[in-house]
């Protein structure tokens, strides 16, 4: 299935594609963004700047590489020098502020409750994943796996086990109702899983 995208076209959005093919990319693909658009097209209605969670989800990835630590702030600053003429500073600003969030997937303490029910929606639908139904989301873990191939198998198994470990320790995974509705006991019984099959 392919979601039209709206805010982003031309050379832009041709460039944002043929990053979400590097070869290095087995999960954090196009398909992943396509999810993403999926999830906005219903939800849409319940934001309140629409135009830059769009923003944020086509952009929230467009660097991507295993080995480094600086993706989402890459990526933020690829969006904040991108030519898009129709967007406004104020929207622009708050996708590059949603797209920095991914990087801990948390909300900052200072965000206004418009921006922070904004940023709940959007951090739900990327870690959405995590609730999908058990064969997705076995696929989502290996699919993980090859794009850490560089990683000795002890050491990403620690790795992988303690980022699980501190989804799981959260009170609530996700920030909105309606995530916590959608994914949150299958998220669960998934990390539950996967943690258990790394030690």
């Amino acid at each position: 299935m392919t979601v039209t995208v709206g805010i982003v076209a031309g050379e832009v959005l041709a460039d944002l594609r043929n990053r979400h093919a590097e070869p290095q990319r087995h999960y954090h693909t196009w398909d992943h963004i396509e999810a993403l658009l999926r999830w906005f097209g219903e939800r849409r209605a319940h934001l309140h700047d629409s135009a830059a969670v769009e923003l944020a989800i086509l952009f929230h990835d467009a660097v991507y590489d295993p080995t480094r630590t600086d993706n989402e702030a890459e990526s933020a600053r690829l969006l904040e020098a991108a030519d898009l003429p129709g967007v406004s500073d104020t929207v622009r600003a708050r996708a590059v502020r949603l797209i920095e969030a991914t990087a801990r997937h948390q909300i900052p303490d200072d965000l206004a409750s418009v921006d922070g029910s904004d940023m709940a929606e959007f951090l739900d639908m990327d870690l959405s994943i995590l609730g999908a139904r058990t064969a997705v989301f076995d696929a989502y873990e290996d699919a993980i796996r090859r794009e850490y191939a560089f990683v000795p198998e002890p050491l990403y198994r620690e790795a992988r086990r303690g980022i699980l470990e501190s989804f799981l320790a959260r009170d609530q995974l996700y920030f909105s109702e309606w995530g916590q509705a959608a994914f949150g006991r299958q998220a669960r019984t998934n990390l539950e899983r996967s943690i258990q099959r790394l030690r």
